[in-house]
C-alpha cells in the first residue's frame, strides 16, 4: 500500500477492509501465517488485474467468514435440529430431532474448507472443479450451497436461505422419507449423490477419491480434491500421484488433506506417527511438496489453492525451459484442524458423529450447550445477504457456478469407431484378446483428441495385448531404452488393483480401458460399484453423465487359468457386477474374436456404463460372423446353430469354454436322434426381470426374448460363473428343475489345464449331454458310451471325455 493511499487506515496502517478481515469473525480467526501470506497475495491479485484493489481482496475474505460461520451453524441445525430462526432465536425442546443423526465434525471443519474453495474461485475469476472424498461430510457441502443459491434441479424451490427453505433442509436430513416406489423422497442424502451441485463422486467408500483424482482433469483444467486423512490408510495408492502427473496431458492438481485426526476406535497411523510433520515427510519421500495451513481459516485454504496452481504454472515453465524433469514435486496440502472445531465437543471422539454431550430434545444441559454454541456461530441475515453476493459475481467474471464445474458437467463426444477387420468362422481359432488388442489400437488412432489411461495390475503383454503396450507405452518418470517405457506412456501400471481402476474411471474425459486377470478383478469390486451406484443415480435424476464407457476387461479367466491354483480360478467379479443394474452394470462374455470385438465396441459406443468383458486370451474356435457377433452384443443372444430336424432341447452357453463344449455336446445329441438348438447368451443382464422403469427399456422385451428361447423347448444352461447366482438373472428362462438344468464353476479347481477344469466342474460336453438326457426324460446310456457314463458319474477315467 503506498503513502499516498486515500483509503482510511487502522492504527496498524492497514485499511478498514483489511483491518476488518483481520479481526476475523466469531470462532474464524486469522494465525500470523494466514495474514503473513493473504497480505501478498492481494498485492500479486492486483497487479495481475484479477482484483480491483486489495480492498476487494479483504471484501471477499470477509465475506467467507462470515459464509463460513453460518454454513456451520447450519451444519448443526441440519444435525439436531428440525426448525431453523435466521434471526437466531433460541430453540426449545419440540425444535429438536428426537434421533439426531450425523457426521458433525468432520462437516464443522469441511465447510471451512468448501468456502475457502469459493472464495479462491471468486478471488481469481475462475470455477475450479473439487471432489471430496469424505463423502460424509456432505452437510457441509449442502449447507454452504443451500446459502450461496447453489442448487441442483432437484433442490431448488426447496431450500433457499429463509426460514421454511432452511428449516426443510434440516428436516429432510436423515429423515429416512421414502417415496411410494421405495426410493429416498428427499433430494439430500447422507453422503454426495446426484443431487448434491456439483457431486462427482459419493465419498461413501473412503480412498476411491485419492486414486481418481490424478487422471480427472484435462489440461487448461484445475481439480481441487478435498482428502480425508482417515483414506490415508484406508487406500494406499494416491501416494503415486507424483509418478503419474504429466503437464502436457493434466491440468493442475491441487489436493488438501483435511488432517482433523479422524478416528473412529484407533488413531489413524498420521497421529501415531506424529501428525502433521510426520506425514509432510512421508509425503516428500513420495514426490510431493507439502504446504501446511490453518484448517480453521476459509481464508488459509483460499490462499492455498491460488499458491498451489501458481506453484504448479511455474513448474510447467521451467518444464518447457527444460529446467526440471519428472518427478516434479507436486504441492500438496495439509490442512491442520481440530475436530469439529467452532462447536461443543470438539476434538473429542464425540465429534465425530454427535458432538454434544447429550440429546438437546431431551436433555436440558445439552441444549443450552446447543444453543450457546449456535450463538456463536450466528450470522444476521443481513451481513449474510451481503456476503454471499460478495462471493456470488458468477455473472459479472463470466465463470459457471460451482454446481457446473468442468468436471461435472463432462460431455465427451462418442469416440470414431473405425470398422472391425471381421474373421470368417471357418471353423480356425483365434485368441480374442488379440482381436481386441487391434481393434483397441485402430480406435486410439481414430481418436487423437481423446486422451488414454489403461489401466494395467498385471502383465498385459501376457494378456496379449502387446500391440497397445507397444503404441501407448507404461509411464514411468525413468524410461528404459530398450523397454515399451516413456514419459508420457498411457498405460497406468501397478500391482494395486485398485489404483489402476482408479486412473481408468478417474479418465471421464478421455478414452479409458482396464485389463486384468479375472481372479484379481474382485479387489476392484468396491470402486466399480461405487461408480456404478453413483453414475445410475444420476441418470435417475434427469443428469445422464457424458463421459465415455469403460470397459473392464477379465482375462487369464477362472477356465484357462488352471496352470496356477484355485486362487486363480474366480468368476466372483462378474456374478457381483449382474447383481447391479444391468443397465449401468453391463457384463458380457464374448465367445470368439468377432463377439469380443464387438463387444469392446458396444461399451464404447455408449456413455457413462461399466462393462465387464469376459475375454478368453487363448485360441478358441471361430464360431460367429461380424454380423452374427453384433446382433449377440445388441439383443444379448444369439443361435450358434440347429441341427438339422426340429430340435427337441436348447443348450444354453454363457462363456467361450461353455459354448465350444454346448456344440460338441450338441453333436453328440444329432448323432443320437436329438437335434438341439445351440444358443450363446452373450449379456446375461438382457434377458432378466427389470427391477424398475431404466432396466425395463434396457432387458429383452417378451417376443424377442421367446423368439430366442421357445417356452415348448427344454433347456440345459452351462456357464462361466456359478449357475446359482445365474440362475437368478436368467429366470425369465427358467421353466424350473425339471425343465432346466443349470451347469457352471463349481468351486472345484486347482493346478489343472481347461480340459481339467471342465471336467473337475461337471461341465465337459458328456456332462451337458447328461443334463440334456434328464430334461427331456431321456436314459443317459441312449445318448452316451458305458465308459462316459462312469466318467460323468465320477469313478471312471476322465481320459475318455478330454478333446484336442
Amino acid at each position: 500500500m503506498t503513502s499516498g493511499s486515500t483509503k482510511p487506515l487502522s492504527p496498524t496502517g492497514a485499511s478498514a477492509a483489511e483491518a476488518a478481515w483481520r479481526d476475523g469473525h466469531g470462532v474464524i480467526q486469522h494465525g500470523k501465517t494466514t495474514v503473513a501470506r493473504i497480505v501478498p497475495l492481494a498485492q500479486r491479485l492486483v497487479a495481475e488485474g484479477r482484483a480491483a484493489d486489495e480492498d476487494a481482496v479483504y471484501r471477499v475474505l470477509a465475506a467467507a467468514d462470515r459464509l463460513a460461520s453460518a454454513a456451520m451453524w447450519l451444519v448443526v441445525h441440519m444435525t439436531y435440529a428440525r426448525r431453523v430462526d435466521p434471526d437466531g432465536a433460541l430453540l426449545a425442546a419440540a425444535d429438536f430431532k428426537p434421533d439426531p443423526e450425523g457426521h458433525t465434525g468432520g462437516a464443522l471443519n469441511m465447510v471451512m474448507a468448501y468456502v475457502g474453495y469459493l472464495a479462491a474461485n471468486a478471488l481469481s475469476g475462475s470455477t475450479r472443479s473439487w471432489l471430496m472424498g469424505q463423502g460424509h461430510c456432505v452437510a457441509a457441502i449442502e449447507a454452504v450451497n443451500v446459502l450461496v443459491g447453489n442448487l441442483s434441479p432437484a433442490q431448488v424451490g426447496r431450500y433457499d436461505r429463509t426460514a421454511r427453505g432452511m428449516s426443510q433442509l434440516c428436516q429432510d436430513f436423515y429423515s429416512y422419507a421414502q417415496g411410494p416406489d421405495g426410493a429416498p423422497a428427499t433430494p439430500l442424502g447422507s453422503h454426495v449423490n446426484a443431487n448434491t451441485a456439483g457431486g462427482i463422486l459419493e465419498g461413501g467408500y473412503l480412498g476411491f477419491a485419492e486414486v481418481q483424482y490424478t487422471h480427472m482433469p484435462l489440461k487448461g483444467e484445475s481439480l481441487v480434491a478435498f482428502l480425508s486423512d482417515g483414506a490415508f490408510e484406508e487406500q494406499r495408492g494416491s501416494d503415486w500421484s507424483p509418478r503419474w502427473w504429466r503437464a502436457s496431458d493434466s491440468g493442475a492438481l491441487l489436493p488438501i488433506m483435511v488432517l482433523n485426526g479422524r478416528r473412529i476406535e484407533q488413531r489413524t497411523e498420521i497421529v501415531q506417527g506424529g501428525g502433521a510433520p510426520w506425514l509432510s515427510r512421508h509425503l516428500q519421500l513420495n514426490g510431493f511438496e507439502p504446504i501446511e495451513l490453518d484448517g480453521q481459516d476459509p481464508a488459509a485454504y483460499a490462499w492455498v489453492i491460488l499458491e498451489m496452481e501458481s506453484r504448479l504454472r511455474d513448474i510447467e515453465r521451467q518444464l518447457d525451459a527444460g529446467e526440471a524433469g519428472y518427478p516434479v514435486p507436486l504441492p500438496y496440502a495439509i490442512a491442520k484442524c481440530e475436530k469439529g472445531y467452532g462447536f461443543p465437543g470438539a476434538g473429542t471422539n464425540r465429534a465425530h458423529n454427535l458432538p454434544l454431550s447429550g440429546n438437546p430434545s431431551v436433555d436440558d444441559a445439552a441444549r443450552q450447550e446447543f444453543n450457546t454454541g449456535a450463538a456463536a456461530l450466528h450470522v444476521p441475515p443481513a451481513a449474510l445477504e451481503e456476503a454471499v453476493q460478495a462471493l456470488n459475481q458468477h455473472r459479472a467474471q463470466g465463470r459457471v457456478r460451482e454446481g457446473d464445474h468442468p468436471l461435472a458437467r463432462r460431455r465427451v463426444p462418442l469416440p470414431t469407431a473405425p470398422a472391425p477387420g471381421w474373421v470368417e468362422p471357418d471353423g480356425a481359432s483365434g485368441s480374442p484378446m488379440q482381436a481386441l488388442d487391434r481393434y483397441f489400437i485402430d480406435l486410439v488412432r481414430a481418436n487423437p483428441q481423446l486422451r488414454v489411461r489403461v489401466g494395467n495390475p498385471d502383465e498385459l503383454r501376457s494378456n496379449r495385448m502387446g500391440g497397445t503396450l507397444d503404441l501407448l507405452k507404461h509411464r514411468v518418470n525413468q524410461p528404459e531404452a530398450d523397454g515399451p517405457e516413456s514419459l508420457d506412456g498411457s498405460v497406468i501400471t501397478a500391482l494395486n488393483e485398485e489404483a489402476v481402476i482408479g486412473a481408468a474411471l478417474g479418465n471421464k474425459g478421455g478414452l479409458s480401458l482396464a485389463v486384468t486377470y479375472e481372479a484379481f478383478a474382485v479387489k476392484m469390486l468396491g470402486a466399480l460399484r461405487q461408480e456404478i451406484i453413483f453414475t445410475r443415480h444420476q441418470r435417475l435424476a434427469g443428469q445422464a453423465p457424458g463421459w465415455i464407457g469403460v470397459p473392464l476387461v477379465l482375462t487369464s479367466h477362472t477356465w484357462e487359468n488352471g496352470k496356477n491354483e484355485q486362487s486363480h480360478q474366480d468368476p466372483t467379479l462378474a456374478e457381483a457386477l449382474l447383481g447391479e443394474m444391468s443397465d449401468t452394470a453391463r457384463v458380457l462374455f464374448p465367445v470368439d474374436e468377432n463377439s469380443a470385438v464387438a463387444a469392446m465396441r458396444l461399451i464404447y459406443e455408449t456413455h457413462a456404463v461399466i462393462g465387464a468383458l469376459v475375454v478368453p486370451k487363448r485360441a478358441v474356435p471361430r464360431l460367429l460372423s461380424g454380423e452374427q457377433a453384433q446382433i449377440a452384443c445388441r439383443r444379448g443372444a444369439v443361435d450358434v446353430g440347429v441341427t438339422e430336424g426340429t430340435p427337441v432341447v436348447q443348450l444354453v452357453a454363457v462363456g467361450a469354454y461353455q459354448l465350444d463344449e454346448a456344440v460338441r455336446a450338441a453333436r453328440r445329441l444329432a448323432e443320437r436322434g436329438c437335434p438341439a438348438r445351440v444358443t450363446a447368451v452373450i449379456e446375461p443382464g438382457r434377458l432378466r426381470t427389470p427391477r424398475d422403469e431404466l432396466e425395463s427399456e434396457f432387458v429383452l422385451g417378451h417376443h424377442d426374448l421367446q423368439s430366442c428361447f421357445p417356452a415348448e423347448l427344454p433347456r440345459v444352461l452351462v456357464s462361466h460363473v456359478r449357475p446359482e447366482p445365474l440362475l437368478g438373472t436368467l429366470r425369465r428362462i427358467d421353466g424350473g428343475p425339471q425343465r432346466m438344468r443349470a451347469l457352471g464353476y463349481a468351486n472345484r479347481g486347482g493346478t489343472l489345464d481347461v480340459q481339467g477344469m471342465l471336467f473337475a466342474n461337471r461341465c465337459t460336453w458328456a456332462h451337458v449331454v447328461d443334463a440334456a438326457a434328464a430334461v427331456m426324460g431321456l436314459p443317459r446310456e441312449r445318448l452316451l458310451e458305458p465308459a462316459e457314463v462312469v466318467a460323468v458319474d465320477g469313478v471312471g477315467d476322465p481320459g475318455v471325455l478330454r478333446h484336442e
